[in-house]
């Protein structure tokens, strides 16, 4: 047996079966793969569009600094080109994911994924 096996006490299991069970039950109901069914667009804070994720399509959105091509297909949707430098929301791809966003901050463009009850419990950077 190891020795490490040794020092361990009833109260050391204890704390152990709570913590993994804790684990448990956070990924359980905290985690979410819900698909997305609709895209929410936004334009300095005002919302846009909301279209559904049935069918292509693009959509422009025009900025102060240009224009934002966005880009929706069968449950996930893109954005496409965007007139800021650093193109950080270009580089995100494809979303997917019930409160998924892309921030063009440049433009004040926001796009963001919803579904069924998905209610803003939390945000992307959360996952």
């Amino acid at each position: 047996m190891n020795a490490w096996l040794t020092c361990l006490r009833p109260g050391d299991a204890l704390t152990l079966a709570l913590a993994v069970s804790l684990v448990v039950t956070l990924f359980a109901t905290l985690w979410s793969n819900t698909r997305a069914d609709r895209a929410i667009i936004r334009q300095g804070g005002e919302l846009v569009a909301e279209h559904s994720l049935i069918t292509e399509r693009r959509i422009e959105v025009e900025g102060p600094i240009g224009k934002t091509v966005i880009e929706l297909a069968p449950g996930r949707a893109r954005v496409v080109s965007d007139p800021g430098l650093r193109q950080y929301c270009v580089q995100q791809g494809w979303l997917t994911r019930v409160n998924a966003v892309a921030i063009c901050a440049p433009n004040q463009v926001s796009l963001m994924l919803a579904g069924r009850g998905s209610g803003n419990r939390h945000d992307s950077l959360n996952y």
